[in-house]
């Protein structure tokens, strides 16, 4: 649930990136020192606590959103700020539900936002200050100088965890092909993994805040982070021994507990079901194949899965023989060969890199 708060937030962000009209018309309004509260959507939940104001509905317009700031009350919009629906609104939401806001304008922002999860924009006129509340989410928005900085300095952090990460693969592979692997080692893998995969949800936000000036970011995010999930959902289809949660619902569930759990490898083992305690990290444990395979150019994924099917084990596949791949379903004696010629190669070259 939280993180599809995140992505509701995330485009909330786009919806208010910088030359984006709704961005402008909140802008005018704070350059005149007037102040403004914005409520973004008209639920049923919100419109329950709206009363008086006048009934609007005409298009958008960062003019038009302008002027009608210039009343006291707040003014509603649709919620893709096409329209604007009513202006000069009072809004009455819960009086106790919990606000850590001490302005009148500031705090009613806030328990609307929390009572009916919907982007509330509060203009300060004395702070000339933005910020957004939508559900639990309170964030006051920057300027574009101060957003560069923070990406790439989340840039920076980024190509060193990475950097770290790919070491941990590359080990991580050598160790499959010799069958040395060790939950303490799968674990520490897919650690590395959802750091970089959090600090890149992070620079998301930067690039939702930049809007046309986040191109540069998002090129230099995708190049980094090309093939991280890919990877983590391979180590876990390789290792992974519960059936009660496929690859991406792990994955997701490691993500979410991040901050509390994710530095315990334990967690991560209790989770894939290859141990519950310290002592099992240094069990032994061998990989089905997925990911390696995966690395085989023009394998369908039917065909890797009816070779996992039938050899159980990476370790079984790589002492297969021609005859013996060319008898799974799919797979002639060319692709056989290919297949087997093609883990050679890999496995000497991952030893090699291992090695080094």
């Amino acid at each position: 649930m939280e993180d599809t708060y995140q992505e509701q937030f995330r485009k909330s962000l786009q919806m208010l990136a910088p030359g984006t009209l709704f961005r402008v018309g909140i802008e005018n309004i704070l350059l005149a020192n007037t102040g403004g509260l914005i409520v973004v959507g008209d639920s049923p939940e919100l419109m329950a606590i709206v009363s008086g104001g006048f009934q609007i509905n005409t298009e958008f317009t960062p003019a038009r959103l302008y002027e009608l700031a210039k009343m006291d009350g707040a003014i509603i919009t649709s919620h893709d700020t096409g329209k604007i629906l009513i202006a000069n609104a009072q809004l009455d939401p819960d009086p106790h539900i919990r606000s850590n806001e001490t302005g009148i304008r500031h705090r009613t922002a806030e328990r609307v936002a929390r009572q009916t999860g919907e982007l509330v924009v509060a203009i300060s006129q004395r702070r000339k200050v933005i910020t957004l509340y939508q559900g639990n989410i309170v964030f006051r928005l920057r300027d574009l100088a101060s957003i560069l900085v923070k990406a790439n300095q989340a840039l920076q952090t980024l190509e060193k965890y990475r950097n770290v990460m790919l070491r941990e693969l590359q080990h991580l592979g050598g160790l499959e092909f010799e069958d040395m692997v060790t939950v303490s080692e799968v674990c520490e893998v897919l650690k590395r993994s959802i750091k970089v995969l959090r600090i890149a949800n992070e620079i998301e936000h930067y690039i939702a805040e930049l809007g046309s000036e986040g191109r540069l970011v998002r090129m230099q995010l995708d190049e980094m982070i090309a093939n991280v999930e890919e990877e983590a959902l391979l180590i876990i289809q390789d290792y992974s021994n519960t059936t009660e949660k496929n690859p991406h619902e792990l994955l997701a569930a490691m993500m979410r507990s991040f901050e509390e759990d994710i530095s315990d490898l334990v967690f991560i083992a209790r989770l894939l079901s290859l141990g519950t305690a310290t002592s099992h990290l240094d069990q032994m444990v061998s990989p089905r194949g997925y990911r390696m395979l995966q690395k085989l150019p023009r394998i369908p994924t039917s065909i890797i899965d009816n070779l996992v099917e039938r050899f159980g084990l990476l370790t079984h596949i790589l002492r297969a023989s021609i005859e013996e791949l060319d008898e799974v379903e799919g797979i002639g004696e060319v692709r056989a060969r290919s297949i087997k010629n093609g883990l050679k190669r890999m496995q000497e070259q991952q030893l090699l890199e291992y090695m080094v």
